[in-house]
C-alpha cells in the first residue's frame, strides 16, 4: 500500500523513529502545523514498524516532556496489516522550542531559527509586527517638525484628512495614527517622524551611486533622516544630481523635459522599498544609476502568497511594516495597498516608458528601470556620450543653432537661464538651479524656504544647489541673513 500523499511543509514521512526527529514536531508547531508518519518510506509506500506500540506510548511522552506539547499519536494499518504511526501536530500560538533551539517547516525539509527569523517569529506569535513595537526614552518633542509638516502637507493636498482634523498636535495625531499610546511611541513612528531614526535601527537610510559600468562607481550619496523626508529627499537629489534631462519642444513653442524614467514612477517603487523594508537587517535601500537605468533594491524577500510576476496584475497586500505603511497611506503618498505596481504601470503607460523588472535578488527585491525609446533616441541625436556629468540638461533647439551660427536666439544672451551652452558655469545648469535663479530674479529677498516651496522640493535641495552656485561665483549673499539681499554674479 502507498500513501496518496506527499512531503511537504506539512507531511514528513520517516521508516523509523530516532528522538532527533523530535526537531520535525518543533518545526509543524512553529509553523502551520502538520503530520509526521512513522514507518513510511520517502515515497509514501508502507515498510511498517515493529514496536509501534511502545512507540505510541514513549513518543507523546518526550514531546511533552521536552517542549511541553500535547500531540495525537495513533497507530495505523494498511491492507497487509502492516503497522505505522500517525504523529499530528497543531500549529502552536506561542513559539516553541527543542534544547534551546527553534525550527521551522521550509518546503518539505525542517531548519532552524535564528537571528531576525527569531525576532519575527516571537513577534508573529504575540500577534505583533516589527513596526508595532514600543521604544522606550523617546518623547514627541524629539521628533522631526519637518516630517510631520510632511504629513500634513501630503494629507491635505490629497483630501485624506479635513483641515480641522489636521490642525491638532502632533501628539493627537500620532494618537489618531496609533503610533503612540500615551507612553511609549512605536517603532513605526520613530521611523516615518524622527530625524535620526538610525539610532535604533541601523542602516535605516537610502544609498545611491552613480556608475559607469557595474565595476565603477563615479560617486556617491546617502540620505538620511525619516522616511517622510527621505523620500522626496532621494528623489531631488536622484533628478537633479544624478540624472541627464533631454529638452525638446515636440510642437516647436512648448519646452518638453525628459528624464529616462518618469520621477513620479520611480517615487512609488522607492515609496515601496521604504515600506517592505525588512528593517531587522542591516542593509541600506541601494539606488544604482547608469546612464540609461536605474535599479533600486531593499532586503526583504516577497511574500510568499505573491509571486514576483503578479505584481502588475491584481493581488492582496501583504506589507511587511503595515504600521508604516498605514502612515503614508493616511498622509496620500500611497494610494491603497496591493495598488502601487498598478499605479506604476499606469503612468509608464501614460509617459511612454517601459515597464520596471522587478526580481528576487540576494535576499531582497530589485527592480531595474530601463530608459525610454523616445529617450534613447534624443541621446542618440546629441550625441549624449559626450557628456560625462549626469546632471546636465541638453536642449535641442539650443544645440541645432549653435550648429549654425554659433548662436542662442533667445532674446537675452546675458541670462544664464536662456544659454545653456554658454553660462557662467561653462556647462549648462541643472534644472533646480536655473529655476533657483528665475525665483530670485524676481525677488532678491526671497528666503530658501519660501524658494522650496514655490519649487515644491525640500529645503534641503534647494540650499545644496545654492551653495554650488555660491561656490562657482555665480550667486552671492549680501547683508545680514535676516536684512540681506541676493545679488547674481554674471561672468564674462
Amino acid at each position: 500500500m502507498k500513501q496518496e500523499k506527499v512531503e511537504n511543509q506539512d507531511i514528513e514521512f520517516k521508516q523509523n523513529w530516532q528522538d532527533d526527529y523530535l526537531k520535525w514536531i518543533c518545526a509543524f508547531a512553529n509553523t502551520n502545523g502538520g503530520t509526521l508518519y512513522i514507518g513510511v518510506n520517502d515515497d509514501g509506500s508502507i515498510c511498517g514498524v515493529s514496536d509501534y506500540k511502545k512507540l505510541s506510548e514513549s513518543i507523546p511522552l518526550k514531546i511533552k516532556q521536552t517542549m511541553g506539547l500535547l500531540c495525537d499519536v495513533t497507530i495505523e494499518n494498511d491492507d497487509s496489516n502492516l503497522k505505522y504511526l500517525v504523529v499530528k501536530v497543531a500549529q502552536y500560538a506561542t513559539p516553541v522550542s527543542y534544547h534551546g533551539k527553534y525550527y521551522k517547516r521550509v518546503g518539505s525539509t525542517t531548519q532552524e531559527v535564528s537571528g531576525f527569523e527569531l525576532n519575527d517569529l516571537i513577534l508573529k506569535a504575540h500577534g505583533l509586527t516589527w513596526d508595532a513595537v514600543t521604544i522606550p526614552n523617546v518623547t514627541v518633542s524629539d521628533l522631526d517638525e519637518r516630517a510631520f509638516k510632511v504629513f500634513r502637507t501630503w494629507a491635505t493636498r490629497t483630501n485624506r484628512f479635513k483641515q480641522e482634523a489636521l490642525e491638532i498636535s502632533n501628539e493627537a495625531l500620532l494618537q489618531n495614527l496609533r503610533a503612540f499610546d500615551n507612553k511609549r511611541l512605536t517603532r513605526a513612528a520613530i521611523m516615518a517622524f524622527h530625524p535620526d531614526p538610525e539610532k535604533w535601527v541601523i542602516n535605516a537610510y537610502t544609498k545611491i551611486g552613480y556608475f559607469l559600468n557595474d565595476a565603477d562607481i563615479l560617486y556617491q550619496d546617502e540620505v538620511h533622516g525619516s522616511l517622510l523626508t527621505q523620500v522626496e529627499d532621494a528623489l531631488d537629489l536622484i533628478y537633479t544630481k544624478y540624472m541627464k534631462a533631454l529638452i525638446s519642444y515636440p510642437d516647436q513653442i512648448h519646452r518638453w523635459e525628459t528624464f529616462f524614467f518618469p520621477r513620479s514612477a520611480f517615487r512609488e517603487l522607492l515609496l515601496n522599498s521604504l515600506i517592505h523594508k525588512d528593517y531587522s537587517q542591516p542593509y541600506p535601500i541601494q539606488i544604482l544609476i547608469y546612464k540609461d537605468k536605474i535599479e533600486i533594491w531593499n532586503i526583504g524577500e516577497m511574500p510568499k502568497t505573491i509571486k514576483i510576476e503578479e505584481l502588475y496584475h491584481s493581488h492582496h497586500s501583504v506589507p511587511r511594516n503595515p504600521k508604516i505603511a498605514d502612515i503614508f497611506f493616511k498622509c496620500g503618498l500611497i494610494e491603497s495597498w496591493g495598488r502601487g505596481y498598478y499605479k506604476i504601470k499606469t503612468i509608464c503607460q501614460e509617459e511612454n516608458a517601459k515597464l520596471p523588472e522587478p526580481k528576487n535578488i540576494t535576499g531582497g527585491v530589485s527592480v531595474i528601470c530601463s530608459a525610454s525609446d523616445f529617450y534613447l533616441n534624443l541621446a542618440k541625436e546629441y550625441n549624449i556620450d559626450r557628456a560625462t556629468e549626469p546632471n546636465q540638461m541638453y536642449d535641442n533647439r539650443a544645440l541645432e543653432t549653435s550648429q549654425v551660427d554659433g548662436k542662442n536666439d533667445d532674446t537675452d544672451p546675458d541670462d544664464p537661464l536662456n544659454d545653456p551652452l554658454n553660462d557662467p558655469l561653462n556647462d549648462p545648469l541643472n534644472e533646480i538651479a536655473r529655476r533657483i535663479i528665475k525665483c530670485i530674479r524676481e525677488n532678491h529677498t526671497i528666503t530658501t524656504r519660501e524658494i522650496a516651496d514655490v519649487l515644491n522640493v525640500s529645503e534641503k535641495t534647494v540650499k545644496r544647489s545654492i551653495a554650488e552656485l555660491k561656490a562657482k561665483s555665480i550667486l552671492k549673499r549680501e547683508g545680514s541673513k535676516k536684512t540681506g539681499y541676493w545679488k547674481i554674479i554674471v561672468q564674462d
